[in-house]
């Protein structure tokens, strides 16, 4: 596994001295890879990495946030229907991404990712905007704003480490359950979601805007929240 010292280095150094380099903030980078991880795909050619989306407005707010000399081009989806994509053609990004672990037709073998931890949560916004689902509900009893949070990944190599991360690094445990596509969801409830989202969309952070306002409305909704063994206490 790559050193995350001289990876950093890597990064800030060599990076921003090559032609068509991707100059951007450490922020905005591994939102980027998380993104990638969840809804992109690294071409087998070598340099070309897609990212695809639903909503052509959160695309090209990324290509205005990160100054890509890229279009948002319309895609046919897998099921018939109208999405759309990025296609970034860096050689430079490209072999960075394979540095970290990330690789072509990566779904069912993805493993972990060699993530900076100081970007951890800018990395797992990305996953989020990308395969994660935020969701409000009332609960009919007392009237009180319920929350899950729901990541979703084919590989479940990567989910498992995924989870290890989040507990680790921010103090929250999750279930992991498998459909019969086999699809791993690891599941959040209110309290545990209400931490990783807190975390994760900060304020000023880029990501999908109706997710970023999810996001606050969960870390502001604590009306009839106690103690929960999600949510594990530092002394």
């Amino acid at each position: 596994m790559i050193d995350k010292a001289c990876l950093f280095w890597y990064i800030t150094h060599i990076m921003s001295r090559k032609k068509k380099n991707l100059d951007i903030k450490q922020a905005d980078l591994w939102y980027l890879v998380g993104l990638i991880t969840s809804d992109g795909y690294l071409s087998k050619d070598g340099r070309h990495i897609d990212i695809t989306s639903k909503e052509y407005d959160f695309l090209q707010n990324i290509v205005n946030r990160l100054k890509l000399n890229n279009k948002v081009t319309p895609k046919t989806s897998g099921s018939g229907g109208t999405a759309y994509r990025i296609q970034i053609a860096n050689q430079n990004f490209y072999d960075f991404l394979l540095s970290i672990e990330l690789m072509p037709n990566k779904s069912l073998v993805l493993r972990d990712i060699d993530v900076l931890q100081q970007y951890f949560i800018d990395f797992l916004r990305g996953v989020i905007d990308g395969d994660g689902s935020i969701r409000q509900w009332v609960h009919p009893s007392n009237a009180g704003k319920q929350w899950s949070l729901r990541i979703h990944s084919s590989s479940k190599f990567f989910i498992v480490w995924l989870r290890q991360q989040i507990e680790v690094l921010l103090n929250a445990r999750g279930k992991l359950y498998e459909d019969e596509k086999t699809t791993h969801t690891l599941k959040y409830g209110k309290m545990a979601a209400r931490e990783i989202l807190s975390e994760c969309y900060y304020e000023g952070c880029f990501g999908l805007q109706r997710k970023i306002a999810l996001a606050k409305d969960c870390a502001l909704s604590d009306r009839g929240w106690s103690k929960s063994k999600t949510v594990i206490t530092c002394l």
